[in-house]
């Protein structure tokens, strides 16, 4: 099989895996409270991921790591995992998770904001107006279509749901700047993550046996959403000729999980919602655009 097909197959595997999260999360919070599934699925992924690194023989990065590489380890983990699941578990308990799946989906736009911000990164008008585009898909989300009434269906669940995509693009830039090998990097982010989500339940009193469908729900994300999916992803980007051919293929993953959404967890998917995600979708879409563009021209 050729390289190009395997890092295709690789793809949509991992895409097909990010896609079941929305039901995932939706569904397992039924039975944990959001700081209790992070627990259990940072503590799933930390040991998933040991497996990896030990198998592969990636560990022995980890004796060459400097006083510096934990300090970016411990700062990143607090980003990711720590912050953003903890948030964005937090919105899934409060909205619907077609409104959650379609809002966290911000955070490409994010990115942007954050590389033009720390990066000094220059954006054009056109990338400006990419950025606008998006986050007034949001608010046809948020708002169920009635953007002039400038009503809410739940104004802090759609927050935190966007807002948690400002951590996942902090993580972003900072993990842009960190050479290290990517396994035992994030090994040891999710280990720092853990360790912070543990002191968070332990002062918030959050510890308590989860029931045995909550602890499946939990594993089933530890591993397919921060563990498996990382290594699926990283090999379809090693195996690929270029990163653009299967990136693409990662703007099906919101749609799909608006289907397994409708499905599973048994929700209508809204028109505002579809519509409002294929504004997000078209903004992203200009701005890569807008950058290929300026790059090539």
């Amino acid at each position: 099989m050729q390289r190009q097909t395997l890092a295709y197959l690789y793809a949509l595997s991992a895409i097909l895996f990010w896609s079941t999260m929305g039901t995932a999360f939706k569904l397992t919070l039924r039975f944990l409270d959001p700081p209790s599934l992070l627990l259990i699925s940072s503590l799933t992924a930390i040991v998933f991921l040991g497996i990896i690194i030990l198998i592969t023989g990636k560990y022995r990065s980890l004796s060459e790591l400097k006083i510096k590489d934990y300090s970016r380890s411990a700062l990143m983990g607090l980003f990711n995992p720590f912050l953003y699941y903890l948030v964005l578990f937090k919105a899934y308990s409060m909205i619907q998770a077609q409104e959650a799946v379609a809002l966290n989906y911000i955070w490409p736009v994010m990115l942007v904001v954050f590389s033009m911000l720390f990066l000094k990164q220059r954006i054009g008008l056109v990338s400006l107006l990419a950025i606008l585009l998006s986050f007034s898909g949001t608010f046809v989300i948020a708002t169920h279509g009635n953007i002039t009434s400038f009503r809410f269906t739940n104004p802090l669940g759609a927050i935190l749901a966007t807002g948690s995509s400002i951590f996942w693009a902090s993580f972003f830039v900072l993990n842009m700047k960190d050479k290290r090998e990517a396994y035992s990097k994030m090994f040891l982010n999710f280990c720092f993550g853990f360790l912070y989500i543990l002191l968070w339940n332990l002062s918030t009193g959050h510890m308590s046996l989860p029931s045995f469908t909550g602890l499946g729900g939990a594993v089933y994300i530890g591993i397919f959403e921060m563990g498996l999916t990382f290594v699926l992803w990283l090999t379809a980007l090693n195996l690929s000729s270029t990163t653009a051919r299967v990136s693409n293929l990662v703007y099906l993953s919101p749609f799909l999980s608006l289907l397994m959404v409708s499905v599973f967890v048994g929700e209508k998917i809204l028109v505002s919602t579809v519509v409002g995600l294929f504004i997000i979708v078209s903004g992203i879409l200009l701005q890569q655009w807008s950058f290929y563009r300026n790059k090539y021209k």
